[in-house]
């Protein structure tokens, strides 16, 4: 079946598009769960040979997106977050065969038993049938899923943004004609089709047709999807991260990671967004982290022991709850570990928080105190990462306390279901 139109359809027929996108994503679903691991992996690797060999008419697509961006004077880390080269399409690809390699989630046994009358229990692994994936302005995201889902045994409904979206069909086209060529039906991935917010509204109310959806993107998209939705939502969150040097760290060390940890991508969600210092430290650091951050670029907004330095702009708690996806940082000096942990635990979203130091004491405490999908000792934040985990390719990175969090690779892509095998048995 060809690539669904982009078009919007009448008014009172958003809905039954929505609803037609998503039958057909059952039935793939349901063909993709008897499908082999060998026939995956073909296609995944099918499908990122075809990514590399359209990636002029991808680029070429992407431009016209980046153009439309730019000349509605879109801020450059969303454009930044939208632009592709040859580079990230071939890192997509790669993503691909990463995926590849990697075991098979479903069928695994996460448990098994012989009860006392005999019956043999297994809990295992089994697919969640059609992941929808509501997504701002990244088409990497749009390969990103569509080969995480297929590997876990899902078909995907992919809701990108309006201004992804040549970028977004340009990729989609290549992978449902690779899905094809694969033996697989060409439904395992789709967009959803329509303009404006109401097809995205659609999708959140198919319960029933869809059975899990992931959103990706700002707070404010992330809220309306958790608030609005009617189908279970798994949550990705956005990354106020914050590295705290602490008062034994290795001065030289803890710089290069400042400085990776906010300069190396500021527009993902990553990036430090906070930066905290020992006030035992302080002399020595800030000295030193000031101007090399200013020399990156970085805005830093401080509180007065960083505004001791030109160029330094005040900080307020809008800035130290704020993510930035900028380069732009709120830092502070603070007393001690349990002062930089009580900073963490009020203003954090969750996502990472680094710290620096040579004491193995202090970083016990903070990796225990410190609640976050990722707590990080003597690295970046940049390290939370679904691929830098060796996860492959990530859906995102799960903010919430239920089914899933940090990362999310393969196994998260699953659900279980427990098999009961009997001799006869009767209760």
């Amino acid at each position: 079946m060809s690539h669904v139109s982009g078009a919007a359809p009448p008014a009172n027929g958003v809905e039954a598009a929505v609803v037609q996108v998503a039958l057909r994503a059952r039935e793939a679903a349901n063909d993709l769960a008897l499908t082999t691991r060998a026939v995956k992996d073909a296609a995944l690797h099918a499908m990122s040979d075809a990514l590399v060999r359209a990636t002029p008419e991808i680029l070429a697509a992407n431009a016209e997106d980046v153009g439309a961006a730019e000349t509605a004077g879109t801020p450059s880390h969303l454009v930044d977050r939208l632009r592709l080269d040859a580079a990230r399409v071939s890192s997509m690809a790669q993503g691909l065969r990463d995926v590849a390699g990697l075991p098979d989630p479903v069928g695994e046994v996460l448990r098994g038993s012989t009860l006392a009358n005999g019956l043999e229990l297994r809990q295992v692994r089994v697919p969640f049938g059609v992941v929808g994936i509501i997504y701002e302005a990244r088409p990497n995201v749009t390969a990103d899923a569509a080969g995480i889902c297929l590997k876990s045994g899902n078909a995907v409904l992919l809701r990108g943004s309006s201004s992804a979206h040549h970028s977004n069909t340009a990729i989609t086209d290549v992978l449902r004609a690779t899905a094809t060529e694969s033996g697989l039906p060409a439904d395992v991935v789709q967009l959803v089709p329509g303009e404006g917010h109401e097809p995205a509204k659609a999708l959140m109310r198919a319960r029933g047709l869809v059975d899990v959806l992931i959103p990706r993107g700002g707070a404010g998209l992330i809220r309306s999807v958790v608030e609005e939705s009617t189908v279970p939502v798994i949550e990705t969150g956005v990354g106020n991260c914050h590295v705290y040097v602490d008062a034994d760290a290795d001065v030289e060390q803890a710089l290069a990671i400042v400085l990776n940890a906010k300069t190396h991508r500021p527009s993902v969600c990553n990036a430090a967004e906070s930066l905290l210092v020992h006030r035992d430290l302080a002399g020595t650091f800030l000295p030193l982290v000031v101007p090399a951050l200013q020399e990156a670029g970085v805005t830093i907004h401080g509180d007065d022991a960083f505004l001791a330095y030109d160029g330094v702009e005040r900080a307020d708690d809008a800035d130290y709850a704020g993510e930035y996806l900028s380069l732009d940082i709120a830092a502070a000096v603070v007393p001690d570990l349990d002062a930089a942990i009580a900073h963490i635990r009020r203003f954090s979203s969750g996502h990472t928080e680094a710290i620096l130091t040579r004491s193995q004491s202090a970083a016990r405490r903070f990796t225990a105190a410190v609640d976050s999908a990722a707590v990080v000792v003597n690295a970046s934040t940049r390290f939370t990462d679904g691929g830098e985990f060796g996860f492959g390719a990530e859906i995102g990175i799960s903010t919430q306390k239920l089914h899933a969090r940090g990362p999310m690779g393969l196994p998260e892509m699953t659900s279980t279901k427990y098999v009961v095998t009997g001799d006869g048995h009767v209760r």
